[in-house]
């Protein structure tokens, strides 16, 4: 059985429809990489998967349960299987670092104090940053080294999912690669799945065992799939669609020729 299944999925803003018959398992364990032009639903997507927005029509299953007929205590109950790790980390602003990365275990566990500092110093460690920042506030640290604390927090819970919105966003190559690194170790280390929403190819090349990538509903015909591309990662670049080519290798000539 799938540890998280879409069936049917559609999702809709007033009289526009962004994510339209979405469909797919994802598997324990696997790294999935949903890609796609903007507008085309990703981070929409992304939400629905913890029901923070909730479907217009069809549903998604998180072990065995679907996640719109539970009840608020449980879908609460429900969502500390899962780590998100927001675009801009979203930490919060007026908390240090420290009272950051407690947070989770403070809303939803009743650990000793000790043990949860152990687990923050362990995940401090694990993203490669240093005790000195646990006093400081997330406006004294770099985008980097936030998206850092981000990807902490995240595992605090021990998910068994992670969801990842652009990990990458706003990084220097350098960056890039160590956020890379880190999300295929922790994947590794902690057995942990992952869904990745990106733009970022060397991501889907490094990271990912596998792709989907959504197309916009706007460039869609009635009946053509939201889902040009489901398959593993290394063959992406192999599609004989232009669609899927065009976003793989940058070209937007044939987009800019539209505008």
């Amino acid at each position: 059985m799938s540890l998280l299944s879409v069936q049917d999925l559609t999702v809709t803003f007033g009289m526009q429809t962004v994510l339209r018959d979405i469909s797919f398992d994802v598997s324990a364990g696997e790294t999935l990489a949903v890609i796609g032009e903007s507008g085309c639903g990703k981070t929409v997507l992304l939400k629905t998967l913890m029901d923070l927005i909730q479907p217009t029509w069809g549903r998604v299953v998180f072990e065995g349960q679907e996640l719109g007929k539970l009840t608020e205590a449980e879908l609460t109950k429900a969502r500390t299987n899962y780590g998100f790790v927001f675009q801009m980390a979203a930490l919060f602003d007026s908390m240090t670092i420290e009272e950051n990365l407690l947070f989770p275990m403070v809303q939803h566990t009743k650990q000793p104090r000790q043990e949860m500092m152990n687990t923050v110093l362990k995940l401090l460690d694990e993203v490669g940053l240093s005790t000195n920042i646990l006093p400081k506030h997330p406006a004294e640290l770099s985008g980097g080294m936030r998206k850092r604390v981000g990807i902490a927090r995240a595992l605090v819970l021990h998910p068994k999912i992670v969801l990842y919105d652009e990990p990458t966003t706003g990084l220097d190559p350098i960056m890039t690669d160590v956020i890379n690194r880190l999300m295929q170790r922790m994947a590794e280390t902690y057995a942990i799945t992952s869904v990745i929403v990106t733009h970022d190819m060397t991501t889907v090349r490094n990271v990912a065992d596998r792709v989907i990538m959504l197309y916009p509903t706007a460039f869609l015909k009635p009946k053509q799939s939201q889902i040009l591309y489901d398959g593993p990662a290394k063959l992406i670049e192999r599609s004989a669609d232009k669609r899927i080519h065009n976003f793989v290798f940058g070209d937007g000539s044939e987009r800019l020729n539209e505008v």
